[in-house]
């Protein structure tokens, strides 16, 4: 209370910024996916409960700007009382490509994994095969956030950074390969060496082409034509299927990565009435799956 007083008594209230990024949330806890939220835990073992709530106030009225994601470093503008925007920068250490040859290797290890990653989603177990590589995709230690901020206040994290976390978060929501590219792997090239593993792994025993040589047994080769009676009816091999149907994290994932509509195609309307869209489709697929 008494750094906010201090600046209110030094700069006057804080200005609104011009092109700032409000968070979508508007109560409670920020961060849709469980990959914002893994981060937003990890960020509360690290930070200030008061400048965190003050960070959060300043994310929902748009006080960040100018966010970018870069190989070990997150860079924005924040705006305060003073008439420049503060300089803010987050850095995490990236992993070295061989600490990235080691997760690729255990990701390509799951064909859901590459799926997930298509469909503009974080997998659920990834952590566990970046474990299992010896790494932690998301902080893990406090010394692993590293923040800077050219305002005054001499604690750090102060709010200008939590807010930049914040609004970092809702990001992750949009598209969960930022986190990948903070830590060093671009989207595009690990989805490219993911196929690549994924191609290069021997094809199972119980999928391998039988020898030419060898001399065809005319009772595992034919095959047997299904009485038309029974065509349409489920067999008792039905009994044993299972099915465990599951919606997207985030419905409206791919309109997210492809960045606002221009005004031309309907502007932010429109991107509110297809984001609502994605999500009726989606609960509906799901009563459906479930009926």
């Amino acid at each position: 209370m008494s750094d906010d007083w201090r600046d209110w008594e030094q700069f006057g209230p804080r200005r609104q910024a011009k092109d700032g990024i409000k968070a979508r949330s508007t109560r409670g806890e920020i961060g849709e996916t469980w990959w914002s939220q893994r981060f937003i835990a990890a960020l509360k073992e690290v930070a200030d409960a008061g400048r965190l709530t003050r960070g959060r106030s300043y994310a929902r009225s748009g006080q960040v700007m100018d966010l970018r994601v870069q190989p070990g470093a997150v860079t924005a503008k924040v705006q305060g009382s003073r008439p420049r925007p503060y300089e803010v920068l987050i850095r995490l250490t990236p992993f070295t490509d061989v600490e990235w040859a080691r997760a690729e290797a255990a990701l390509a290890d799951q064909a859901l994994f590459l799926a997930a990653l298509l469909a503009g989603e974080m997998p659920r177990d990834v952590e566990q095969a970046f474990a299992a590589a010896g790494l932690s995709l998301f902080p893990s230690r406090r010394n692993e956030l590293r923040s800077e901020c050219s305002c005054p206040d001499p604690v750090n994290p102060c709010k200008h950074v939590a807010a930049t976390y914040y609004i970092l978060a809702e990001a992750f929501d949009a598209d969960p390969f930022l986190v990948l590219t903070w830590r060093g792997r671009a989207r595009h090239d690990l989805l490219a060496r993911l196929r690549e593993l994924r191609a290069a792994q021997p094809v199972e025993e119980d999928e391998a082409v039988e020898s030419v040589d060898a001399e065809p047994d005319a009772a595992r080769t034919a095959v047997e034509a299904p009485a038309p009676a029974d065509f349409w009816r489920a067999g008792a091999e039905m009994a044993s299927l299972t099915f465990s149907p599951r919606a997207p994290a985030v419905p409206d994932a791919v309109l997210r990565q492809l960045g606002p509509l221009p005004p031309e195609a309907g502007g932010p309307e429109a991107d509110r009435a297809l984001a609502e869209a994605y999500a009726v489709f989606t609960r509906a697929a799901e009563l459906r799956a479930f009926d």
